[in-house]
């Protein structure tokens, strides 16, 4: 059957199951011209090694001036002034200003500094699995693991990890998180966008100005730079210091706050979503975990591998007219990598679309690859981790409230996760307040 060309990337049916339009995809060649919801045109790979090499090629730059004219055109509908003050983060940043600019933050993403940190957030996935609504005898208990679970947990560790004061933890609006799913100027919902990229840029920028406050009247005294509040040795005093010795301007400090308040929670949120749908659609390995959590490690990877919360990467360009995996890509056109279709190739996978808790190895993309492979992969891993061991051992008979086709799935272009996950469970186990 002849696809449409460009291929549409988008509606309810792809969002809910991607994977067997990238099977075909994939038998076809490596490389597909795609469409998104907002009419860009987009060069889409989707097999493990040309994922790979793509990953890895120095022609292939981030930075949006990277862009042509028709790429620009519809592609950058965020509004000014956002644009140009909250886009110029890792992400959309090349070598060498993209190495300074990481160098910046990897310490506070460090394997012996989340390892340091993890009873912490385990105290706090055990905190919050205290405030659920009691089981009643007979009846159990009930709730939308979503809003009560998979987006406070990963924003109050991402808080603990940064140093982002608890005024401001309290204040964030999770509603801001959806300025990753941008609409075009003539969406009825625009106004409703622009408005949030308006109150996110306000909180930052009042952010900021805590931060600089609060390291000048704490100059001198001594802090923990594991505290997650201190005397400006956590991560975003650091990087208010940097914007003021010079090493960052303005735009590129907003914009690697809003990377790491947006970019550092809702993926992990999806990836919870993810994971726990795929349990509750295999309920043996779900059942298997319970009983021996021992085999968390290999399966968090394995789960990582088979729905990533990072479905495509971002934008990647070429100076000059080149072949990417033998497809000839005009400059400026933007090439984007299936991280989800690379991890299902069969090539690489034997046996893909299975969940196999005993892969090995098991060598994904669910992070990238190359320069830039996602630095809070670390911190990633341990929160799956603790999310799926928290809730299987404090949440017996742990199990979907609702029909798996009535689970809505969200419409961002580069991510997957569902927007509510309704479930229900017996009494709670091993509690340290009130439910437990």
């Amino acid at each position: 059957m002849r696809l449409p060309e460009p291929l549409p990337l988008f509606g309810e049916d792809y969002k809910r199951d991607p994977y067997p339009l990238y099977a075909e995809l994939r038998e076809r060649g490596p490389v597909h011209r795609v469409r998104f919801p907002s009419g860009v045109a987009a060069w889409l790979v989707t097999g493990y090694e040309a994922a790979h090499r793509a990953l890895n090629d120095p022609r292939l730059g981030k930075h949006h001036s990277r862009g042509n004219a028709a790429w620009r055109a519809r592609a950058s509908i965020m509004p000014e002034p956002q644009h140009s003050q909250l886009q110029v983060h890792l992400l959309h940043q090349d070598p060498p200003r993209h190495t300074a600019m990481r160098r910046l933050i990897t310490d506070a993403f460090a394997p012996k500094r989340i390892a340091r940190l993890r009873p912490r957030f385990e105290r706090l996935a055990d905190a919050l699995l205290d405030e659920l609504p009691p089981a009643r005898p007979g009846h159990g208990g009930s709730t939308d693991l979503v809003a009560t679970f998979a987006t406070r947990f990963p924003f109050l560790v991402l808080a603990e990890v940064i140093g982002l004061p608890a005024e401001f933890t309290e204040r964030f609006d999770r509603d801001w998180g959806k300025v990753v799913q941008p609409v075009g100027p003539d969406d009825p919902g625009r106004p409703a966008y622009e408005a949030r990229l308006r109150g996110l840029q306000g909180y930052i920028a009042e952010l900021v100005r805590h931060k600089r406050e609060e390291r000048g009247r704490d100059s001198g005294t001594e802090s923990s730079a594991d505290s997650g509040t201190g005397s400006g040795t956590d991560l975003l005093s650091r990087l208010v210091a940097a914007r003021d010795a010079g090493a960052l301007d303005g735009a590129e400090l907003d914009s690697m706050i809003f990377q790491l308040l947006v970019a550092g929670q809702e993926p992990v949120t999806n990836q919870i979503t993810t994971a726990l749908t795929a349990l509750f659609r295999h309920p043996a390995h779900l059942a298997a975990l319970r009983d021996d959590p021992a085999l968390l490690p290999r399966a968090v990877e394995e789960l990582l591998r088979y729905d990533s919360a990072f479905e495509l990467t971002t934008w990647r360009f070429l100076a000059a007219d080149a072949e990417v995996s033998g497809t000839r890509v005009p400059a400026g056109d933007s090439v984007i990598v299936s991280l989800c279709a690379a991890n299902r190739d069969p090539d690489r996978f034997p046996d893909p679309d299975t969940l196999d808790f005993g892969r090995s190895p098991n060598p994904h993309l669910a992070f990238g690859h190359g320069i830039h492979f996602c630095p809070g992969a670390t911190l990633a891993r341990t929160e799956l981790h603790i999310a799926l061991e928290t809730l299987l051992r404090r949440l017996p008979g742990l199990r979907l409230a609702v029909p798996d086709e009535e689970l809505t799935w969200i419409p961002a272009v580069l991510a997957r996760g569902v927007g509510a996950l309704p479930v229900t469970y017996g009494c709670p186990f091993g509690g340290t307040g009130a439910a437990g």
